[in-house]
């Protein structure tokens, strides 16, 4: 087993992989940006060493600040977690070439599985075929158009070096292939470092069941059931379940089996899954995530198998300590993801901010991971997932309603979530019976009453903190260190940093006033309109990104372009005035 694990991501995986070192008795080590020095991922650790930066970019993806990391503390193995540089051939490479451990697959199992496209190929190789799809990246709407017209609309535009929804497009007509395609390319470089796309036909009506593989480097490789992810958002999963319920025993066997083959195809090593499409009888290789998934605890639930712990047992060269016929799948289980998302009227917009309240729930077959604390804030520059609440129950029924009573048990203010939707989705007679599907959540769900609850009080009184560099002295001899004080102990030894001063908002713009007003915090990626533009009432004014999503902000009613008060690059606030229209 190993000596110290480095763990290269942030937020509830992060911690989830600190507990499981510490239960095997090994060290680990935190990384950090400046916005989350005092993570709670960053107090759990043994160790912790900053990488500096705020957004992903210049801090959790920065490769030569991770390899340092890694070479002064000394870890002999690095836990990617998922995101980030989970999926990353090179990354990979580059830590292993040092003589450290990366607790994953093979970087050449990562480039095969990691590029979506010859990860079709590979599964074609071993009998398992997928949804048609291109073989090539595509970089233009024309060629978007091209296969839209050979294949049929809708298409997807997908990112071919990433997963979970992130950079996924669908297009239903040439006309909006332009669009789709810079959207989808700049989500995927935000997320996963490369932005190459591929393409494939959109399926109408398809559930989403996945399989979980696990595999050791001495030729032995599982399934551990499967899961339904198909309460989706943006092609982003909101509620996932193990077992896959109303799915036949022979499709059952027949996925398991095919990940299996999909797995053993490219010498897969260590924790994965294999993803399908399940429509009409038939089911379709997707794709698979060479990493640890978010939903993971639920196939722990089931299974009794902790799959970090196998993760790290696998990595260090031990043999998995199970074969297949010893899986036994008992009783159901139920995650609902807690993003800081509003969703209201079926929008589903991120809601950075400070969380000011968190209790969660407790009780037989209760579970829950997270990240974050009361008083840690929800950072723009990072995923909206606050933590994943999961019950256990004998079975579906009861499970679905231990849910419940646990969701009305949680309490989380300060930003808005997605509680109010699980709670719609969870009550609703369609999942109930099983007949939901990937679109359903969008297009048959009614959110239209379905509010946010109150974020409750902003913690803008919260004292604010300031950087000072000081000269110390440890058993005499003199360090030079960076501390963060309060500022107002900052004012009584110098001059602290100007901070600019909080903008004054405006209340909400009335629909039809023609001031266009962004509903949150983010950076304008693209401004689409100029002084002296007409525009007609949905047109699209901006773009926002905001915790990794693509948000378009529209005209409120018809008219000329008076003034554009940003440009792309710049950060705006909630409610903050980006264009009049006149």
């Amino acid at each position: 087993m190993f000596a110290k694990v480095l763990i290269a991501n942030r937020g509830e995986i992060a911690v989830r992989v600190i507990r499981a070192c510490k239960e095997l008795g090994v060290a680990t080590v935190a990384v950090y940006s400046e916005l989350d020095r005092n993570a709670q991922h960053v107090q759990l650790a043994d160790e912790a060493f900053a990488l500096g930066g705020q957004t992903a970019a210049e801090s959790y993806l920065n490769v030569d600040a991770l390899l340092g990391a890694i070479e002064a503390s000394g870890a002999d193995a690095v836990h990617p977690g998922y995101g980030f540089f989970s999926e990353n051939a090179d990354f990979a490479r580059s830590i292993t070439d040092k003589g450290v451990t990366f607790i994953g697959p093979p970087p050449a199992a990562i480039e095969v599985m990691g590029d979506k496209i010859s990860a079709r190929g590979a599964a074609e190789k071993v009998g398992v075929s997928g949804v048609p799809g291109s073989t090539d990246l595509v970089d233009t709407a024309d060629q978007v158009a091209a296969f839209g017209e050979q294949y049929g609309w809708p298409v997807a535009i997908k990112a071919a070096y990433g997963g979970g929804g992130r950079g996924m497009k669908v297009v239903a007509s040439a006309d909006e292939a332009t669009d789709a395609i810079e959207s989808a390319k700049r989500e995927s470089l935000a997320y996963f470092g490369r932005d190459e796309c591929y393409l494939e036909r959109y399926l109408t009506n398809p559930r989403h069941i996945e399989i979980q593989v696990l595999a050791d480097s001495h030729g032995n490789c599982v399934y551990l059931g499967d899961r339904d992810c198909s309460a989706q958002r943006r092609h982003q999963k909101l509620i996932e379940e193990a077992p896959a319920p109303d799915l036949p025993d022979e499709i059952r066997k027949a996925m398991g089996e095919a990940a299996v083959k999909v797995a053993q195809g490219c010498d897969y090593v260590n924790a994965g899954t294999v993803e399908f499409l399940y429509e009409d009888g038939e089911f379709f290789y997707l794709e698979m995530n060479t990493r640890l998934q978010v939903e993971h605890p639920v196939t722990e639930l089931v299974t009794g198998v902790d799959l970090v712990e196998q993760q790290l047992r696998v990595a260090s060269g031990e043999p998995l300590p199970f074969t297949q016929d010893d899986i036994e799948i008992r009783g159901h289980a139920i995650e609902v993801r807690l993003n800081a998302e509003d969703p209201a009227g079926g929008a589903f917009l991120p809601s950075p901010g400070t969380i000011t309240t968190l209790n969660v729930p407790d009780g037989f077959g209760v579970r829950f991971d997270g990240g974050y604390r009361a008083g840690d804030e929800i950072s723009q520059f990072y995923d909206n997932l606050v933590g994943k609440l999961c019950v256990w129950a004998k079975d579906r029924p009861t499970a679905i309603q231990r849910m419940l009573r646990a969701l009305d048990e949680l309490e989380i203010t300060g930003v808005a979530t997605t509680v109010p939707a699980d709670i719609a989705i969870l009550e609703h007679p369609d999942f109930a019976a099983a007949t939901h599907s990937t679109k359903w959540v969008e297009e048959v769900l009614d959110l239209s009453e379905v509010g946010a609850p109150d974020a409750g009080p902003a913690a803008d009184d919260a004292e604010p903190t300031v950087k000072r560099d000081v000269d110390v002295e440890v058993n005499g001899k003199r360090f030079s260190v960076s501390m963060w004080v309060p500022e107002n102990q900052a004012a009584a030894s110098g001059p602290s940093p100007k901070r600019a001063a909080k903008p004054d908002r405006k209340k909400k713009s009335a629909a039809g006033s023609g001031q266009i007003e962004v509903p949150m915090q983010g950076t304008i990626v693209k401004v689409l309109v100029a002084e002296g533009d007409t525009v007609e009432q949905g047109d699209t004014i901006c773009v926002l990104e905001a915790m990794k999503m693509e948000n378009n902000v529209a005209a409120d009613k018809a008219g000329t372009i008076k003034e554009i008060k940003v440009a792309a690059g710049d950060s705006v606030g909630t409610g903050d005035l980006v264009a009049v229209i006149e």
